[in-house]
């Protein structure tokens, strides 16, 4: 059976990001659904990309996930932050011990405003990290505490979604699904 997961955007959400997550998701054989917040399905992205989501947030609330996954950027995290459909669909999810995940700006604007970060090490962008409640972590580029997993900025969106096929998935998933790697970094 696949896994469900739940991307929601934003006008101003980050498309590197977004993109991201949904791509590498994907891949690894989740049925990953993209909802915007916004009245209409397409958003505008944080530098000017359009994103045409498949279905409104609002569509998606009785439906269960696997995992919800929140990208970052501005003002889009602040938008998800103030979509009343997203917060009591990210709450449930939280009752239920469900996975979710942030990046960027999203732990510190979209999830730690709704107590969703609570007893939870997290990360996020630079420029975020002081609003959140713990920022013991906030120098690791991925954190999972529990069912919860943080990251920080674009340049670590690859790593924050094969973090998440390794959640839902398995490690020898996310090694599938990252292939092989043409750069040593060091």
């Amino acid at each position: 059976m696949s896994k469900k997961v739940l991307v929601p955007i934003a006008d101003g959400s980050e498309e590197i990001e977004a993109v991201c997550i949904i791509d590498v998701l994907r891949r690894a054989g989740a049925e990953v659904t993209v909802a915007s917040v916004e009245k209409d399905l397409q958003i505008t992205a944080s530098r000017g990309v359009r994103i045409v989501a498949d279905a409104r947030i609002d569509e998606c609330a009785d439906r269960p996930f696997d995992l919800i996954a929140l990208p970052g950027g501005m003002p889009g995290a602040e938008r998800l932050r103030d979509s009343k459909a997203l917060a009591a669909i990210l709450r449930r999810q939280k009752n239920d011990e469900k996975p979710y995940a942030a990046i960027c700006a999203a732990p510190a604007v979209a999830l730690e405003p709704h107590g969703l970060l609570e007893g939870r090490k997290a990360t996020a962008h630079p420029g975020f990290v002081d609003q959140l409640q713990d920022s013991s972590a906030a120098e690791s580029r991925v954190v999972a505490d529990g069912n919860v997993v943080t990251s920080r900025a674009p340049g670590t969106a690859i790593e924050f979604a094969l973090a998440l096929v390794v959640l839902l998935f398995g490690k020898e998933k996310a090694e599938e699904v990252a292939g092989p790697m043409l750069v040593e970094f060091g």
